[in-house]
């Protein structure tokens, strides 16, 4: 039973809180169409589906994927609740995500090698000034 009368309903200050983030937020994924509340007057009413979309785009954002991305993942799913294409579409957005991720960590380590070298060479130096050794 669907009945919107008795489904739990969210202000978007009650949404803003629970997920630490600003009515503004909310508004802008409302308006690239992640979001569709239900509108009386000014005021929205977000429903739970609401809730649950918020909760998976700012997990989305988390782990690096584009707004577009996880609209596509939404449009999917709108259209089949069972799809393997979404899915399928989930794994490689995940693999690829992956793939950047460990990249990044690669040339982040090698910054970080990079960084001790530099780092030791200036120690070295400093140490043979104090020594009074170097002009």
């Amino acid at each position: 039973m669907n009945d919107h009368n008795q489904e739990q309903t969210y202000t978007i200050g009650e949404l803003s809180r629970d997920y630490d983030i600003t009515p503004r937020s909310i508004r802008f994924y409302e308006e690239q169409g992640l979001l569709c509340p239900k509108r009386t007057g000014q005021n929205r009413i977000y429903f739970n589906k609401d809730r649950v979309r918020l909760k998976l785009i700012l997990r989305g954002k988390r782990l690096g994927f584009s707004l577009a991305e996880v609209k596509n993942l939404f449009k999917l799913y709108d259209i089949n609740p069972n799809s393997a294409v979404q899915l399928e579409t989930m794994l490689e957005l995940t693999q690829h995500k992956r793939a950047i991720l460990k990249q990044q960590l690669e040339d982040i380590q090698m910054l970080m090698s990079e960084l001790d070298e530099v780092e030791a060479r200036c120690r070295e130096e400093l140490a043979e000034i104090k020594r009074g050794n170097i002009a």
